[in-house]
């Protein structure tokens, strides 16, 4: 009998390390703890945080049950007396509330401290004007529209390197999630609605993007890549992309609307009323990213506020219900 316990218990010391090799074998393709932007470092230190503070707990815990198992299994030659009586300790009950009361309160405050530090871009890149972008989630593409250079492209994103980028978000159709995953978390696109988040790359690469709520039979194929480059790499991608025959007009946006998949495509030109008109016609009830209008962390010019032929701000406040920041 006991050599038939010994046998299991390498049999499960040995699963036990191979399951765990399998574990971390993935771990070079969690691009998630791979960041490539200040938002995506910030969250990527509060997950380890988080797993850290719940490790507290998780371990000890897990500690001893194993002990308790262990030290007061059942055997036949058992000769402890049945006790199942048992008194009030109000050493451990204190012990036992106020360890996790501590762990909530700490996770509170690296929760709320880092969302504060995610509503602006950081003082290295403060001064640079950020590049608006914005985005329809579709069945089953992707839309991104640079407003203020006036172009647009489906199914693939350009962006520079250290610009913070203001992403503009909404649906025409079902409620998704714009991710970025090496660059930051996710957020909804609804419809008619326009959420707001920014985002920035720390150098130049490729990136995975997707829609990461199930959206339909072609969900999967909602995938983009993003590119970071240099300045005048994508000053030159513009220059380039306006030769693009191509406008984006209400009419081509119907026919891109049709449920269905699409190629990678770029539009030379763009209708500047069409955002406003996507997002008005499903519904308009404008809302700001989380209640929170970050636009003011923006350093835009004032010819850009001033501006109602289409700027980047004007549609953005005619999308969020907001007038323009008229401070900076």
């Amino acid at each position: 009998m006991k050599a038939a316990r010994k046998r299991l218990r390498r049999l499960g010391t040995v699963l036990a390390g191979a399951g765990m090799a399998v574990f971390l074998a993935g771990c070079e393709n969690a691009i998630v703890l791979d960041p490539k932007g200040p938002v995506a470092e910030i969250q990527k230190d509060l997950i380890w945080i988080s797993v850290l503070l719940c490790a507290v707990v998780v371990v000890p815990v897990l500690a001893i049950f194993a002990y308790i198992v262990w030290r007061y299994r059942d055997k036949p030659d058992n000769k402890a007396p049945y006790e199942p009586n048992w008194s009030h300790s109000t050493k451990l009950e204190a012990i036992w509330w106020t360890i996790p009361i501590i762990i909530v309160a700490l996770l509170g405050y690296f929760t709320v401290r880092d969302t504060y530090k995610l509503i602006k871009p950081p003082a290295e890149t403060a001064h640079v004007e950020p590049v608006t972008i914005q985005v329809t989630s579709m069945d089953w593409k992707w839309l991104f529209q640079y407003p203020d250079q006036g172009i647009a492209t489906v199914n693939y994103l350009n962006i520079p390197e250290k610009t913070p980028i203001q992403f503009v978000l909404t649906s025409n159709s079902a409620m998704n999630s714009f991710w970025v995953p090496q660059l930051g978390g996710m957020m909804y696109t609804m419809p008619g609605m326009a959420m707001r988040m920014w985002l920035q790359s720390d150098g130049t690469g490729e990136y995975y993007g997707s829609g990461a709520n199930f959206s339909g039979s072609e969900f999967a194929k909602m995938n983009f890549k993003v590119t970071s480059m240099t300045k005048d790499d994508f000053d030159a991608w513009i220059e380039k992309s306006k030769q693009e025959p191509a406008k984006l007009d209400h009419k081509a946006y119907q026919q891109l609307a049709v449920k269905g998949t699409a190629p990678i495509q770029t539009f030379g030109d763009l209708e500047p009323t069409l955002f406003n008109s996507i997002v008005i016609q499903n519904g308009g009830h404008h809302h700001p990213a989380n209640g929170l209008d970050i636009r003011g962390a923006f350093p835009v010019k004032k010819d850009k506020q001033d501006s109602s032929a289409g700027g980047s701000q004007a549609a953005d406040s005619a999308a969020s219900g907001d007038q323009p920041d008229s401070s900076q």
